[in-house]
């Protein structure tokens, strides 16, 4: 397969390794801790090597229907992408309405088609297309709350929490109600709300094809409905894939994979100056005490929350969000999230209640994105979970703004360094495991030659990944 060259890269060069150097530290692995007792349900064998892709219908194409995503598929499936996530596809309510189309989370109908998005053969003939090119296709679902003109509202006002006062009350997070006014808080207290909403899931997998969810909030709701919605949904069907937005280790007893919120923002902060990478190395111990060994955690530079509210990846990251997104891409138990419109060089905050398309172009970051992918697809050391080859830190003079590592299975390594600083740097490293002929994964070449302690050039905001 061709390998892309992407532009900050290009300048990588091995330089000469030296010998003698004592290693200042032996080499870390990275599991510090042993890890919880928590139960994680086994993953359908098809997510070891999978990436994920966001998909904004309403930004995706200038008409914002399946139709015109569907003609899109063949490009996201040669870009590498495995997973489609649909941000949510149901009619969106009226009433209270944020803006002009209102928020894709406020849900006026769990078992509808957004007419602005096309008709349900529209979606089934998309599912069908991503299927068909090897895709699967998980839909958002916004179990917690619902739009207030649901008619869920009137039919069934016990499925809803009431304040003291009798009224139903928005959505509540940490004791407090937030400003999600456009939107009303369902009670997971009442065996018939739980039935229901299950039955609405089941529906979407049995009679509209999704091959899972990606649900909202999932922190929101207590551990037994999670149990009993991921125990009937899994009954007919063992290989659907669940994703919970929240970073509570204990959903992985039910989800294949939870958020990387935390390691998100530790690399806005590195990527800003803020914080050191040393501190990588406290944040995945104290996740690997936390998170069982074979747990799947999203980890990515945007989505729609941190595009549309706290900025595009080159805001809060400005060059950095190249080798921030290799740590996404390459870290053990990390799966990578690619949001609509990156592969463009998407610079701009969406609009989030508004129409908004994405300006598509600039397949130089395409080419970064489908290089990356390729190296998840290909190289067994990377897979996803405890399929995956051990994180061994790789011990260098680089200081707070270089970080170096290696992940090995079998006869199959990948060494990954990557430079969060301003200049390009050469850094001498000690501890290489496997010494041998590497390959530059970014900059295809003749193989060279890494002896146990060495040096490695790394360009400013740049990476070096070098497999064998």
């Amino acid at each position: 397969m061709r390998r892309a060259l992407l532009p900050i890269a290009a300048a990588c060069a091995l330089a000469a390794c030296q010998a003698g150097v004592r290693p200042a530290l032996a080499p870390q692995p990275r599991r510090l801790a042993s890890p919880p007792a928590i139960t994680q349900l086994a993953h359908p064998a098809w997510t070891r090597n999978a990436v994920i892709y966001e998909v904004n219908i309403r930004q995706f194409t200038p008409e914002g229907t399946f139709a015109a995503l569907q003609q899109q598929l063949p490009r996201l499936r040669g870009l590498g992408v495995d997973i489609l996530w649909l941000m949510p596809v149901q009619p969106i309510g009226t009433l209270k309405r944020k803006g002009v189309l209102g928020s894709y989370y406020s849900i006026a109908d769990y078992r509808g088609i957004n007419p602005e998005y096309g008709t349900a053969a529209d979606f089934k003939a998309l599912v069908g297309e991503a299927h068909r090119l090897g895709m699967k296709v998980i839909l958002d679902w916004v179990q917690n709350h619902s739009a207030w003109d649901n008619p869920w509202i009137t039919e069934h006002p016990d499925w809803y929490v009431h304040r003291k006062d009798g009224s139903i009350s928005v959505p509540v997070v940490n004791g407090k109600e937030t400003d999600w006014t456009d939107v009303a808080q369902l009670n997971y207290a009442n065996p018939a709300l739980r039935e229901a909403m299950i039955a609405a899931m089941r529906w979407w997998v049995d009679d509209m094809g999704v091959d899972g969810f990606r649900c909202d909030h999932a922190s929101g709701e207590p551990y037994d409905f999670w149990q009993q919605a991921t125990t009937a949904l899994r009954t007919d069907r063992p290989d659907l894939f669940l994703l919970a937005e929240s970073e509570d280790p204990k959903l992985q007893a039910y989800f294949d994979m939870t958020y990387g919120w935390e390691l998100h923002h530790l690399l806005n902060a590195i990527a800003q100056g803020k914080r050191g990478t040393s501190a990588l190395d406290a944040l995945l111990a104290r996740q690997d005490s936390l998170f069982p060994p074979d747990a799947y955690r999203m980890d990515f530079t945007s989505d729609h929350d941190e595009n549309s509210w706290a900025g595009t990846e080159f805001e809060r990251m400005g060059a950095d969000y190249a080798p921030g997104f290799v740590l996404d891409a390459t870290l053990q138990n990390s799966m990578p999230l690619l949001y609509t419109g990156q592969e463009a060089g998407l610079n701009k905050r969406l609009r989030f209640f508004e129409k908004d398309t994405v300006a598509w172009g600039h397949p130089a970051f395409a080419d970064f994105y489908r290089t990356i992918f390729a190296l998840k697809h290909e190289q067994p050391a990377l897979a996803n979970g405890a399929a995956g080859g051990p994180q061994v830190k790789l011990v260098t003079d680089g200081g707070e703004r270089v970080y170096a590592f290696t992940r090995t299975r079998g006869a199959n390594t990948v060494l990954v360094a990557v430079n969060f600083g301003d200049a390009a740097t050469t850094v001498t490293y000690s501890g290489l495991s496997r010494p041998g002929a590497y390959r530059d994964w970014f900059a295809p070449g003749p193989p060279v030659e890494l002896p146990p302690t060495g040096k490695l050039d790394i360009p400013a905001h740049g990476f070096r990944v070098l497999v064998r």
